[in-house]
Formats: structure tokens, sequence, C-alpha cells
């Protein structure tokens, strides 16, 4: 069977390596990923400057793009069937709670979710140095178990490894999302010349939103792994807000009473 294999911290991260070798074991792997980093991009597409593949070796290309781009070039041009499984990261670093939204390691999944095929993004925690070995383990137990049991529709696997040896993580915890906030994200700064430039950055300084979290369990020394479904919907707002279609569509009617018009 095939397996993609892409992130967003570029073709030659080590965390990409570690994840393409656990996958051999698993079946054939074709990497694509971005030519450099793209953090934080989110799911972009590239739509305004042409995208060029370079292959590199036997089924390992880079390309110029976002991993949404990779994903699709993937899919649609490299590879001469769908993979069975769109696996992505290992990132430097979690993507927990809100992460998600900007992550591109976590939009390379949910692009794979979107063409239908089960999808699984995995994140390391660490800052300098990475235990890749131990994500990468984990990420073959998982992917293992997607690839004979499958997913529920439309869902994905966000995977966070905490930074520790293999023989120290605690176990699995499949966890929600938490809410993070940072103090002072904006940092201001002024350049030689004495103009005002600014970093997005800040620190973070406290999570929440759910005791049972992918926060919670990183701390623990746990592998959290959260099911992120594409449908972002808030059905329960959606019936609450409902009553309002009559406030919104009588005011529509008495306008037409009126006339209308000015």
């Amino acid at each position: 069977m095939n397996i993609l294999v892409t992130n967003d911290d570029g073709i030659s991260s080590s965390g990409l390596t570690a994840l393409a070798r656990a996958m051999r074991k698993l079946g054939k792997v074709w990497v694509v990923a971005p030519d450099r980093e793209r953090n934080a991009v989110g799911h972009a597409l590239t739509l305004h400057k042409p995208l060029r593949i370079t292959h590199l070796d036997a089924q390992v290309f880079s390309v110029n793009g976002t991993p949404t781009d990779c994903v699709n070039l993937a899919l649609k041009k490299l590879m001469p069937k769908q993979p069975a499984l769109v696996i992505s990261g290992i990132n430097r670093g979690v993507n927990l709670g809100d992460d998600v939204t900007y992550s591109g390691t976590v939009s390379a999944a949910l692009e794979g979710t979107i063409m239908g095929i089960p999808s699984i993004a995995v994140s390391q925690e660490g800052q300098e140095e990475f235990h890749f070995d131990a994500a990468a383990a984990y990420a073959a137990r998982v992917a293992k178990l997607v690839l004979k049991h499958g997913l529920p529709e439309e869902t994905l696997l966000n995977v966070n490894v905490p930074n520790r040896p293999l023989s120290a993580i605690k176990g699995v915890k499949f966890a929600a999302l938490s809410r993070r906030r940072f103090d002072d994200p904006i940092v201001e700064k002024r350049d030689p010349r004495g103009r005002k430039y600014y970093w997005i950055a800040g620190t973070r300084m406290s999570w929440n939103r759910h005791t049972n979290s992918d926060y919670d369990a990183v701390r623990e020394g746990r592998v959290s792994i959260t099911p992120i479904h594409l449908d972002v919907t808030h059905h329960a707002a959606l019936d609450l807000l409902r009553h309002w279609e009559s406030l919104l569509n009588g005011r529509n009617r008495s306008r037409t009473r009126r006339g209308g018009g000015r």
C-alpha cells in the first residue's frame, strides 16, 4: 500500500526523515514536502504563483509551496493511485488546542481528509532537542490502527508526543482541544532608523477549556490524540439561534410592505 508523508518544517527536517523511516515498515512511502519551512501557514493554497516540483530521490519530492499544496500535487500529479494514508510531521513543537488552526502540519492532514483519505498529524514537544524516535514509534502504532480500522468520516487525528524518551512516556490519552492564552502577543520594536516593526510573539501563559485536554495529557507525559472533524458548525448554537430567523426575516417583510427602497 502507498503512504504519503509530508510536513511543514521542510524537506530536510529530521522529523520528516524519522516519520518516513517508520512508515516504510508499513507500506511504500512517498515523501512530498515543502522545499523550506512553512510553519503557521494554516490551510493556505498557492494561487498567485507557479508551483514547481523537484525530484530528489525515488518517491521523494520537494515543492516550493505550502503543505496543502504538497498534498494536492502528490495526490493529483505524482502518485499513481490514492494512498491508504496521509501522515504529516513530525513537527518540531506541539500543535495543541487553538494551534491546530494555524498549523501547516495539521492542515496537510486536513487536506488529506478533505480528499477522503485517512489522515494523521504528528507533533513532538520540544524546543532545541527532540525525541523524534519516540514520536515516530507512536506514529507507527497509530498508523497501524488507522490502516486496519479506518477513521470516522471527515475526521483526522492530531497526535502530540511529550518530549521524553520512549521508555518514559506514560501511555496514550484521547483528549479534547485546549484553549491557549498569551501575554503580550504583539512585540513592538524599532529598527536602526527608528521605524517601528512588530513580531507576533508573546509568552504562552495558560491553557484551559477542558480538564480532559490535549495540553493536560502532554503535561502528564502522555501522548495526546484528538479527533478533529471537518464540520466546524456549532450545532447547539445553530439550534439556539434559529429563532433569529423570524426576527431577521420579519424586518425584511416589514420593509417590503412599506414599499422598500428610499
